[in-house]
């Protein structure tokens, strides 16, 4: 079967990529079909693109999209849990930016009460990553302080609600003041958040004269140069999450303060993990955040719906950083 797609023609800027046709896998007993109404634009597409994050073995290489929203259309012989007609989303590895994708059926969750497949496509690859990171690697409690890099990204916006439903405390850092001040409104602690200088980011001195602490939880998409900096801003037992590498994936670790500090480092994707561990996150996401969506004390930040069609424009919006939360693209 095929269907309409975004292609990536060869590693290169947004002029690589086109509007093409997408040969989907045969469904499997335990898989569905979902009709694509709308996928969510994230940084690791722009690696993909860039060929410096090729997909997994089984996933296409030349198709994007890591989370969707839209409607089942077909079921495996053993799928007795999602009815035809059922608006769902998910993560993929990859091959979401098509306008049906097949997967695992426990993989994807039905779509909140009152969300719409744009709002939807917003919130897996974010959320998802948010709420592993946070609860599941790094332990954030109410009455923790968690700190939260390019706090106006996706997973940044999603990070802060996800925290603040917790009763823990939100602070970010930033390139830009404006952005910060946009987020105040999810609980961002605006007063003690940071600016962070481009060529030499500096804030574990700026956070403990602003709050008179450390951070309990680190949450670092940035990555590169960050490292000395978030170990030196970790309170004692913190932790620091890792979750990309825009900055740069090398950096100069200060082991003695590390081991006074009896700080812990852990790195994380989503990606490339086994099929269980993911069903597995999507089910506890699931149980622990619906009814949360569906009261509006969660929601997901879109700056912008575009039309697939307009897709290497919407790669460079978000190279540029010129956006808080996601870039949505509809068919």
């Amino acid at each position: 079967m095929k269907v309409a797609a975004v292609k990536i023609r060869g590693a290169g800027g947004p002029e690589v990529l086109e509007l093409g046709e997408h040969e989907l896998p045969e469904l499997g007993p335990e898989q569905i079909r979902v009709r694509v109404v709308a996928a969510g634009l994230n940084r690791a597409d722009l690696l993909q693109r860039r060929g410096r994050y090729p997909a997994p073995p089984g996933v296409p290489p030349d198709v994007p999209g890591l989370e969707y929203a839209g409607v089942v259309e077909a079921c495996g012989a053993r799928v007795h849990d999602h009815p035809i007609g059922e608006a769902v989303m998910g993560i993929t590895a990859g091959g979401a930016m098509a306008e049906a994708v097949v997967v695992h059926a426990r993989e994807a969750i039905p779509v909140p009460k009152g969300l719409g497949p744009l709002q939807a496509a917003a919130i897996p690859e974010v959320f998802f990553t948010a709420w592993d990171a946070l609860f599941r690697q790094a332990d954030l409690r109410a009455g923790s302080l968690l700190l939260v890099h390019a706090a106006a990204s996706g997973i940044g916006t999603a990070a802060i609600q996800l925290a603040r439903l917790t009763g823990a405390s939100v602070v970010g850092t930033s390139r830009d003041a404006a952005k910060l001040a946009e987020l105040e409104a999810l609980g961002l602690k605006l007063d003690e958040s940071l600016l962070v200088d481009r060529e030499t980011p500096r804030f574990a001195d700026v956070l403990k004269e602003k709050v008179g602490r450390g951070a309990d939880v680190i949450l670092d998409g940035v990555g590169g140069g960050y490292l000395g900096e978030n170990i030196a801003a970790l309170e004692a037992r913190g932790r620091l999450v890792v979750i990309g590498l825009l900055a740069g994936a090398t950096g100069e670790l200060p082991l003695g303060m590390l081991l006074q500090k009896r700080a812990s480092i852990v790195g994380t994707v989503l990606r490339s993990r086994p099929i269980e561990e993911k069903i597995a996150l999507a089910r506890d996401f699931d149980h622990h955040t619906r009814a949360a969506f569906e009261s509006n004390k969660l929601r997901p930040i879109i700056a912008d719906v575009m039309p697939m069609k307009d897709i290497a424009e919407a790669h460079r919006r978000l190279e540029a950083n010129d956006v808080v939360g996601k870039l949505v693209l509809s068919w």
